[in-house]
């Protein structure tokens, strides 16, 4: 059905929408944003699907957005900039508007718009083993549309320690952040994860729905406004001469201008 992503359901109606593009590092590309949005947008019309996992295949959880389709957009015109950085909030919107819990499992790496993935997620568990980053900035880009879902998980003051200055972090620092709920060991991901879904499944599906939907409406939701400003400041910045040379530094293996030596 999909190219970029797998689905399947359990008995117990615990879907799993897994990531499937290991060779490129689960790397975002306008293909798999369109396809998360569609697959969130069949899900969240199934009466028999209890919980949603987020998963992906291979060594990287996601990678961030895939740089051959940033790169693609500098000789794109303004309308459509406008319309490819909109696909990143239109899939991460998608998934936080999903009637069912939607529990993060995180066996690998996750840089940039993973971690938007992971921010829009009830619960996430990670492998004690995974490395994290808000890395645009060094790239010359900007972390702009997974930013209104990120600062909402975070709160402003963790966000300010890690969304300028592109530096990795572990597990435990993930966790501390609010990114992460539980941290664990390789061997443990999959129960832990199946630990997260399964008292749902003792809970009235409609009321966990609606438990949900009012977090949202009670000041936890990322609104329309917010959305148009990051969908505008990723176009923008991607017109920039930092992003062309930042994205070109990346593929060509040299350093950036802007890089100290």
């Amino acid at each position: 059905m999909y190219q970029t992503l797998s689905f399947t359901c359990d008995a117990k109606g615990i879907a799993t929408l897994t990531l499937a593009r290991p060779d490129k590092h689960n790397a975002m590309s306008g293909e798999m944003l369109e396809e998360i949005a569609d697959a969130a947008s069949l899900l969240k019309g199934r009466s028999d699907v209890r919980v949603v996992v987020l998963a992906a295949e291979g060594r990287s959880f996601c990678a961030g957005g895939d740089l051959a389709w940033m790169r693609a957009q500098f000789e794109a015109d303004d309308e459509t900039r406008r319309r490819e950085s909109a696909k990143v909030a239109g899939a991460l919107l998608a998934l936080d508007h999903l009637p069912q819990p939607l529990i993060g499992k995180v066996q690998g790496n996750a840089f940039g718009g993973g971690l938007g993935l992971m921010a829009v997620c009830d619960a996430v568990v990670a492998v004690e083993t995974a490395v994290f980053g808000f890395t645009e900035t060094r790239l010359g880009v900007i972390p702009a549309n997974i930013g209104p879902f990120v600062v909402r998980r975070m709160g402003p003051g963790p966000a300010r320690r890690v969304l300028m200055s592109a530096r990795t972090f572990d597990a435990v620092e993930a966790q501390s952040l609010g990114l992460v709920s539980r941290v664990v060991a390789r061997d443990a991901l999959e129960a832990a994860v199946e630990g997260e879904a399964e008292p749902y499944l003792s809970c009235a599906p409609g009321a966990v729905a609606e438990t949900k939907a009012l977090l949202r409406d009670l000041g936890y939701g990322v609104d329309q406004a917010q959305v148009d400003l990051a969908i505008e400041a990723l176009a923008h910045r991607w017109r920039t001469q930092e992003a062309q040379d930042g994205i070109a530094a990346f593929f060509a293996k040299t350093p950036p201008p802007w890089k100290q030596t």
